[in-house]
Order: C-alpha cells, then sequence, then structure tokens
C-alpha cells in the first residue's frame, strides 16, 4: 500500500429499495468533503447502525462486538483502518495493528469494528480518485436505523452486486446524467453503480 491516506469519517447509510435489498455504506473526507459510497449487505449495516447509535445495545453481543472485546482481552490495539484497493468494483480494507500486524478485512467489517473501538478510518489517495463522489449541496444523508434482519445480504465486498443491463446499455453521457441525477437525489447506492459502469470503461 502506498500513497497518501484520506481521513474519513462515517457519514451515514441509505437503503436501497431496488431487488438487491443492499445497503450504501457513506464515508466522507474531512478535508474536501469528497464522499466514497460501498455497497454492503444487510447485517453488516445492522453492525454498524448498532456502533453508531450507543443507546442501541444489543442483549447478546454480536459477531464484531465479541471480536473487539477479544482484542481489547488480548491488549491488542487497533491503529487505524484503510480502505486501500479498488479491483473490479470491489473494495478493499486493512486492519492495522500496533504491534506492527496488518490483516486484510471487508470494509464494512472493517467500519464496524473501528466505529466501536474509536480508531480511524482512511482510504488511500488511489482509492479517492478511483471511486470519490464530489460533495453536493444539500441536507446531509440521515443515518438509518438498524435493520432488523439477521441474514446476510447480496452486495456486500464479497458479494458485489450483479450486473444492471440498463447501465450496461447507456451511453457516458447518459451515464454521468444519471450520476449527477442520483446525487442530486441521494441515492448513493444507485450512484456507486454507475460510478462502477464508468470506472469499468476506462
Amino acid at each position: 500500500m502506498s500513497g497518501a491516506l484520506i481521513t474519513l469519517t462515517v457519514k451515514g447509510l441509505t437503503y436501497s429499495e431496488r431487488p438487491t435489498g443492499a445497503y450504501a455504506l457513506l464515508l466522507e473526507s474531512e478535508v474536501d468533503k469528497r464522499r466514497l459510497p460501498i455497497v454492503i449487505g444487510a447485517f453488516e449495516a445492522q453492525a454498524i447502525a448498532i456502533a453508531l447509535d450507543k443507546m442501541s445495545t444489543p442483549p447478546r453481543p454480536m459477531t464484531h462486538d465479541l471480536f473487539a472485546q477479544a482484542l481489547n482481552a488480548h491488549g491488542a490495539q487497533l491503529e487505524r483502518v484503510v480502505v486501500h484497493a479498488l479491483v473490479d468494483g470491489v473494495f478493499y480494507a486493512q486492519l492495522h495493528f500496533s504491534e506492527g500486524i496488518v490483516l486484510d478485512a471487508r470494509p464494512s467489517d472493517a467500519v464496524a469494528l473501528a466505529v466501536r473501538l474509536d480508531c480511524p478510518i482512511y482510504a488511500t489517495d488511489e482509492v479517492m480518485v478511483q471511486a470519490g463522489l464530489e460533495a453536493e449541496q444539500g441536507p446531509a444523508p440521515k443515518r438509518t436505523k438498524a435493520p432488523r434482519t439477521q441474514s446476510s445480504a447480496a452486495g456486500s465486498p464479497a458479494n458485489p452486486p450483479k450486473e444492471d443491463p440498463a447501465l450496461a446499455r447507456a451511453t457516458r453521457d447518459e451515464l454521468e446524467a444519471m450520476l449527477d441525477h442520483a446525487l442530486l437525489q441521494e441515492d448513493y447506492e444507485l450512484a456507486a453503480r454507475i460510478r462502477d459502469e464508468l470506472s469499468q470503461r476506462g
């Protein structure tokens, strides 16, 4: 991993009512307010939403809670998480520990741990150039309530959404117009898919 690191904050979670039933995790640069939408599944969205809502504590620890407790019990300090690569529309992240240990992780899992352990979130400058969306004027997206489902959904980095035929048929100009409209409507899940289609075309 090389290049400058951009500090990110969790801006919110948005839900798509499309057949994928996916969520978009919205990360925002603290410097220039560029936004990085990452499509994740319902289970991962629930884990992040619960951690963001400090008043909502499950009666039994979820997987990410248990992992965080295990790290604390063994004195392992998570220093930062980094979204370091985007390959074929799939994001990759790493967990960096104080002992110099680096573990690969899905961005959704990395962020779920970061918000529990109060450690910073970063993306490489390369990822932000590839996938960052310019900030739009208007109200900030609201954080969704934690979804009730306990099952993992398609749309996570491990299971990226299927190709959208409508996007595949659109011209570049049409895609750019659709992207502008999606951002205006704060539909970040659709914006992420349009962005990936544009990136694949080079």
